[in-house]
């Protein structure tokens, strides 16, 4: 491939005259789908199949160890000394911990001696009291940096939250609901954030500590977050890697907005953790692996697929490729694409490309004709008149939907509502095509934020 200057922001204007051409011909009305019962896509069921990895349930991996998944957006779980015991993360909701902490004592009622969080997200910090209650010796571990990079310190707080909202759904009603990739569609709002707990034990580089008589390493990497750590358990044979990995192609990108995730040092971690002899492998979402096979296979296809985009990604901006080219470039292996562990339930290869490549480079991707693009409206105003006029193009939007070109009919209904062309109608038409876009997504997040932003388009109000 070699670098063509065409203006790569939006479908080129060839494309769009050459899709009027094509389409304009017999199409006076829209059939609607509203009431005709579709076969479900098979991206649906495979994001349903994926709802199996978060039921509620306490495994029990040996003698020691046990993970409860399932009963909040994240796991937690509890390693057993000789007198006493070791939390891995906190859930987010003190309701749901204090679940998951009464269970645990009719485990064993030893007392808890530390507790440590892999990182810094809510929904691994928030119901540590349930745990610990008012007991001023526990130790509590985190990472040099723990949270400085979170949301809640951002100077544009309200749009992620929203976001945020609408890439896990979270308005949605019951039927729309499915699932978050790597957690339930639904989980508990008691208390949310109530039981957090400040570290008073942190470290930079890694911490070799022993409670209990259990041996610990923790090891500080940069991956989902960059106030991340692992935990080794020598005597277990056990990794507990937080948010590094779960069952689904990892997040590299959150399409709420997120700080650069470092993509070459998440790889790097994960094929430095798949060197350990692990017998149990315990991620922050999704259930734990047992088997030491079973746990290096894992590990490496993950490290290699995160290193793989990294590395390509590279390659093609080395090479002078735009970013549309770019992510048309960067595509996992079949030996890759094809893993269980590497559905894209959650994170998305183009999502990672494109934050790779911004990241190097920044908003500008070398293509002179994107310095100083036209304003919206009036590239909208040139689009139609090339179209053939806004009854025009408002034709073919509607052929799209028939026809289930919904991203391109996405692109089009944005154009007409630049210039407020029948726009009730127009904004109907868009609510379908992200309904459509919804109905054929195995990725949650995209899912979510197709849902969530159909209805805030037919309630502008409740928004």
């Amino acid at each position: 491939m070699t670098t063509n200057l065409i203006d790569q922001r939006k479908s080129s204007i060839l494309s769009i005259l050459l899709f009027v051409i094509m389409m304009i011909s017999g199409c006076d009305t829209v059939q609607s789908t509203s009431n005709t019962k579709l076969k479900e896509h098979p991206n649906i069921t495979k994001l349903k199949n994926q709802s199996k990895e978060f039921t509620p349930d306490i495994i029990q991996l040996n003698e020691n160890i046990y993970v409860a998944v399932g009963y909040d957006g994240s796991n937690t779980s509890m390693i057993i000394g000789e007198d006493g015991v070791i939390i891995v993360d906190a859930l987010r909701a003190l309701g749901a911990a204090e679940k998951v902490a009464k269970k645990f004592r009719e485990i064993t009622s030893k007392p808890v001696k530390a507790l440590i969080y892999t990182h810094g997200h809510q929904d691994h910090t928030g119901g540590a009291s349930a745990f610990i209650g008012n007991n001023k010796s526990v130790k509590i571990i985190a990472r040099t940096g723990f949270k400085e990079e979170l949301q809640e310190n951002s100077p544009v707080k309200p749009i992620l939250q929203k976001r945020n909202a609408r890439q896990f759904g979270r308005d949605l009603p019951l039927q729309d609901i499915i699932n978050r990739g790597v957690t339930a569609g639904v989980t508990s709002k008691d208390r949310v954030g109530k039981g957090y707990i400040k570290p008073n034990l942190t470290f930079n580089d890694s911490l070799s500590v022993s409670f209990a008589e259990v041996d610990l390493q923790l090891y500080a990497v940069n991956g989902e977050t960059n106030d991340g750590l692992f935990v080794w358990v020598p005597s277990e044979e056990a990794l507990f890697v937080g948010d590094n990995y779960y069952n689904a192609f990892p997040n590299l990108y959150a399409i709420r907005g997120s700080r650069y995730r470092d993509v070459q040092a998440w790889g790097i971690a994960i094929n430095e953790m798949s060197n350990y002899p692990a017998d149990y492998l315990i991620p922050g979402h999704t259930r734990p692996l047992s088997g030491k096979k079973t746990v290096h296979e894992n590990l490496r296809n993950y490290g290699k697929a995160i290193t793989f985009v990294y590395d390509k990604t590279i390659e093609c901006m080395n090479k002078g490729y735009t970013l549309e080219q770019t992510v048309e470039a960067v595509q996992l292996p079949n030996t890759l694409k094809n893993r269980p562990n590497l559905q894209e339930f959650y994170g998305s290869v183009p999502w990672g490309v494109r934050s790779i490549f911004t990241h190097y480079v920044g908003w500008f991707d070398g293509n002179p004709t994107d310095l100083y693009p036209l304003a919206l409206k009036e590239e909208a105003e040139n689009i139609i008149t090339l179209a053939g006029g806004e009854e025009r193009l408002f034709e073919v939007l509607k052929k799209t939907i028939n026809e289930e070109s919904f991203q391109w009919g996405l692109q089009l209904s944005d154009y007409l509502l630049q210039i407020n062309y029948h726009r009730k109608a127009v904004v109907q038409l868009k609510v379908k095509c992200l309904r459509g876009l919804a109905a054929q997504q195995i990725n949650a997040p995209a899912r979510n934020y197709y849902l969530s932003y159909a209805y805030e388009l037919e309630e502008p109000k409740r928004n």
